[in-house]
């Protein structure tokens, strides 16, 4: 299953609802891109979805195992080349795809560099690379053009309508353009109501 449901879904976080009501559906071979000021609970969304956070109400459905997440943070170390880095994942997710995954984003010339050696942009490139790595077909991906330049940007693009084309699907979150065309959800009008509680939140996350 590489789609994702999601029905009335409350999160939130410190003992605080941030979004309520969310309800969409990304099927496979789709993407779509989470707008909303900062703070509203895009990343918090996101964390949810890939079980990093308890939901407060609502339902999810999906195969956690068949996500793979990309934080805002690329979280790379710093004494790990990018061969060494991209391998690991791949160790993680049980796969083959680290040519792959270094191909998709140009990342070769870079192999034997130590991840505290790298550009913003290029930490970018790398971290984004673990997704290919995980041949996992639903991509959460948070503010995923970051530090990237034009090239990048366009390697990014490729890599998605590829995994799009193979019966994929991603959910985006951005402020900004991104390289493909795709649906877009405004968050904000489900932002939670100023002194809203719900004992459910207390008891999800104990």
């Amino acid at each position: 299953m590489s789609g994702l449901r999601v029905n009335q879904l409350t999160i939130g976080r410190s003992h605080q609802p941030l979004l309520e009501g969310v309800s969409f559906d990304v099927a496979a071979g789709e993407a779509l891109a989470l707008r909303g000021g900062n703070g509203l609970g895009k990343t918090t969304l996101l964390r949810t979805l890939a079980g990093l956070m308890p939901l407060v109400a609502g339902a999810l459905e999906h195969d956690i195992e068949q996500v793979a997440y990309a934080a805002h943070l690329d979280a790379l170390k710093p004494t790990l080349t990018v061969w060494e880095t991209l391998a690991f994942w791949a160790a993680l997710y049980s796969t083959d795809r680290v040519e792959l995954a270094l191909s998709s984003f140009n990342l070769a010339p870079l192999v034997d560099r130590a991840g505290g050696t790298l550009s913003a942009g290029q930490r970018r490139r790398c971290a984004l690379a673990r997704l290919v790595v995980s041949g996992r077909p639903l991509w959460l991906l948070d503010e995923p053009t970051a530090a990237l330049d034009t090239e990048g940007k366009a390697e990014l693009g490729a890599v998605l309508t590829t995994h799009l084309s193979e019966g994929g699907s991603a959910l985006l979150v951005t402020h900004g353009s991104l390289p493909i065309e795709c649906a877009s959800l405004d968050l904000e009008v489900y932002r939670a109501r100023a002194g809203s509680s719900d004992d459910a939140f207390a008891e999800a996350i104990e």
